[in-house]
C-alpha cells in the first residue's frame, strides 16, 4: 500500500492542492487503495461501482436516488420497462430506451445488450473478459441466454424462475462495442472507455486519480451533471483523507475518521449520514474444520459484543446490528434471538460448547482488511472486537491484508484445497436488496456463484428463498423473504456487528447533495461554489 506521503505527493504532482481547478470541479477522496478499473467491470468492491460504475455507465436497470426518505429501489435505466413473460417465468422481456448514445457518439442498440452479456457469460465470444468476468459472476450467473426480440426488445432467460433478476443485473453495465472494436482489448479499453452514463472518462492517472467530465448529451436531461469535472482519488487511510479535506486538497471524503468528526463540524465542514442496507460483520466459517461450526459458539460471539460501546467509539456513525438487515427494514421479520450485550450468556454458551475455564481454549483466526469499500475504520474496530472477546477468554488472531486480497478470499470456497485456514473473514458489504440475501445465505450462493464464503446451509432457508424468488406477487414474496431473514438471524451464520450510516465529510462549498439510502449516490446534482 502506498504511504501517506506518497499519496499526498502524487496529488501535489497533479496540482490538486491549490484549490478547485474551477468552480465546477469536485474532488473526492475515496477509501480505496487504488483507482477502480474503469472498463465497465469496476473492481475495489462496491465502492468501485459507486465511483467507476454508475457515473460512467448505465445498466438496463438503475437505482433510484430521488426518494431519500426510504431505502433506494430500482428505476428504469437503459430499459424503460421490464416484465416476466406470463407464459414462461424463466423469460424476462425488457423494452429498450431509444435515442441513447455512447460517449463515442454511437447509438445504443438491442444487439449491444447481447454483446455486453456475452462479455460476462460466453467464453466463446471474442469479447469475453477472461480477466474480469469471474469477479461479476455473482451478478450474471442467473442469466443463461440473451436474445433479441426486435429492435426495441430483448429477452433474458434464467435457468429457473427468479424474481430478483432485475436487482442482480443492475450491476451489468453497458459499454460501447464500437469503442472496444477500435481498441481491441479490455486492458487498453479502460484507458479510453465509452459508456452511456452522465460522466465520461477524461483522464486516468494510474494509482492516483480518475478524472471525469460532464456528458452534455446524457439521455436523462434532468441528470446532466451540474459539475464540469469530477476527480476521484484513492486515499485509503482515514486520517490522510481528513488532512486532505482540511487542506483543500479535496472537497469531499468518504468515511472520515470518527475522532475527527467533532473538529470537522466545528470548522464548518459538512458531515452527512443516513441509514442504508449495509453491514460490517464477521463472516463465520460454518464448515466442519472450524469451531464456529458450532451454533452455540456463533451465538456466544453475537451476545458477547458490546455494540453500543463500539457505536460510541465510532462517534455515532453506525448503529448496532442484529441481523443482515437493519431492524427498520420491512423484510427484517420476527427472529427469536435479540442480540444485546450479555457476557454472562455468552460465557454460558461457550461453556456448554466445551470452551473456557475447565474446557479447551477458543482460538480464532480472522482475516481483516486495512481499508477498502464499506469497511469504515477496520483496524481500530477490529481491535475493539478482539479486546471484547479476550474478556470472554477468546483468543483472536488477525491476518491483516489489503482489500484486493480479501476480495479474492471471498471469491473462493473456504474448504477449497490449498486455501489457508481462516475461521472468519471480517468484511463490510451492502445487503441492498433480497438478491443479496440469496447470494450470501442460500447454499447455492457459495463461491464463485455468490458470496456465501461461510458455506452456511439451512434447508428451510433455502426452501423459503426458492419459493420467494419463484414468486412474482410482491406481498407473498416479501413475507417469505422476511421469514428466511428471521431464520438467518437465529442461526447466526455471521457475527452481526454494526450497520454504518454511510458517513462522508465535505467542504461547506459543496451544495446540492441529497444522500440516498443506498450504497450508490447521485453526483449529478452537486455543485461546488468558488
Amino acid at each position: 500500500m502506498r504511504s501517506k506521503i506518497a499519496l499526498l505527493a502524487a496529488a501535489l504532482a497533479l496540482g490538486l492542492t491549490a484549490g478547485p481547478l474551477n468552480a465546477q470541479t469536485m474532488r473526492i477522496g475515496m477509501t480505496t487503495s487504488d483507482i477502480p478499473t474503469t472498463g465497465g467491470i469496476p473492481d475495489n468492491g462496491s465502492e468501485g461501482g459507486r465511483f467507476a460504475g454508475y457515473p460512467i455507465y448505465d445498466a438496463l436497470v438503475n437505482w433510484d436516488f430521488t426518494k431519500t426518505d426510504a431505502f433506494a429501489d430500482l428505476t428504469p435505466g437503459l430499459a424503460t420497462e421490464w416484465h416476466i413473460d406470463p407464459n414462461d417465468h424463466t423469460k424476462w422481456i425488457f423494452t429498450l430506451r431509444q435515442g441513447v448514445k455512447y460517449h463515442d457518439g454511437t447509438d445504443f442498440k438491442a444487439e449491444d445488450v447481447i454483446w455486453n452479456f456475452d462479455r460476462h457469460i460466453n467464453d466463446k465470444a471474442p469479447q469475453f473478459d477472461q480477466a474480469q468476468a469471474r469477479s461479476y459472476r455473482t451478478y450474471t450467473s442467473a442469466v443463461v441466454k440473451v436474445e433479441k426480440i426486435d429492435d426495441t426488445h430483448i429477452a433474458l432467460y434464467t435457468a429457473k424462475p427468479f424474481s430478483m433478476l432485475p436487482y442482480l443485473i443492475s450491476r451489468v453495465f453497458m459499454v460501447s462495442p464500437t469503442q472496444y472494436a477500435k481498441i481491441g482489448n479490455w486492458v487498453d479499453f479502460q484507458k479510453n472507455p465509452a459508456g452511456t452514463g452522465p460522466f465520461k472518462v477524461e483522464r486516468i492517472t494510474p494509482r492516483t486519480s480518475i478524472e471525469l467530465a460532464r456528458n452534455e448529451a446524457y439521455w436523462d436531461k434532468t441528470r446532466i451533471p451540474k459539475l464540469q469535472k469530477l476527480v476521484l482519488m484513492p486515499i485509503p487511510d482515514a486520517n490522510t483523507r481528513v488532512a486532505a479535506l482540511r487542506s483543500g486538497q479535496v472537497d469531499w471524503i468518504e468515511y472520515p475518521s470518527p475522532d475527527s468528526i467533532p473538529g470537522l463540524k466545528n470548522s464548518g465542514f459538512q458531515i452527512v449520514t443516513k441509514p442504508y442496507p449495509h453491514i460490517w460483520a464477521w463472516h463465520a466459517n460454518n464448515s466442519d474444520n472450524s469451531p464456529i461450526h458450532d451454533k452455540r459458539v456463533r451465538l456466544a460471539l453475537n451476545y458477547g459484543l458490546d455494540r453500543d460501546a463500539l457505536v460510541e467509539m465510532l462517534a455515532g456513525t453506525a448503529i448496532p446490528s442484529r441481523g443482515p438487515w437493519p431492524d427498520s427494514y420491512k423484510l427484517f421479520g420476527n427472529p427469536a434471538e435479540h442480540y444485546k450485550y450479555d457476557p454472562a450468556k455468552a460465557k454460558a454458551l461457550l461453556k456448554e460448547a466445551g470452551y473456557g475455564p475447565g474446557g479447551k481454549p477458543l482460538k480464532l483466526k480472522v482475516q481483516v482488511p486495512t481499508a477498502g469499500s464499506g469497511n469504515m475504520v477496520p483496524l481500530p474496530m477490529a481491535e475493539f472486537v478482539q479486546q471484547s472477546y479476550k474478556e470472554l477468554g477468546i483468543d483472536v488472531e488477525y491476518v491483516v491484508v489489503d482489500w484486493g486480497t480479501m476480495l479474492n478470499t471471498m471469491r473462493q470456497r473456504n474448504d477449497q484445497p490449498g486455501m489457508a485456514h481462516l475461521d472468519v473473514v471480517n468484511h463490510g458489504l451492502p445487503i441492498s436488496d433480497p438478491s443479496q440475501l440469496f447470494l450470501n445465505f442460500h447454499s447455492a450462493g457459495s463461491p464463485p456463484n455468490g458470496s456465501n464464503w461461510s458455506l452456511y446451509k439451512n434447508p428451510k432457508v433455502d426452501e423459503l428463498m426458492d419459493k420467494a424468488f419463484a414468486t412474482f406477487e410482491p406481498k407473498e414474496r416479501d413475507a417469505l423473504i422476511a421469514q428466511a431473514h428471521a431464520l438467518i438471524v437465529d442461526d447466526a451464520p455471521w457475527v452481526f456487528i454494526v450497520h454504518d450510516l454511510n458517513p462522508r465529510a465535505m467542504s461547506s462549498k459543496v451544495k446540492g447533495f441529497k444522500q440516498a439510502q443506498s450504497w450508490y449516490q447521485d453526483f449529478t446534482q452537486v455543485t461546488v461554489e468558488p
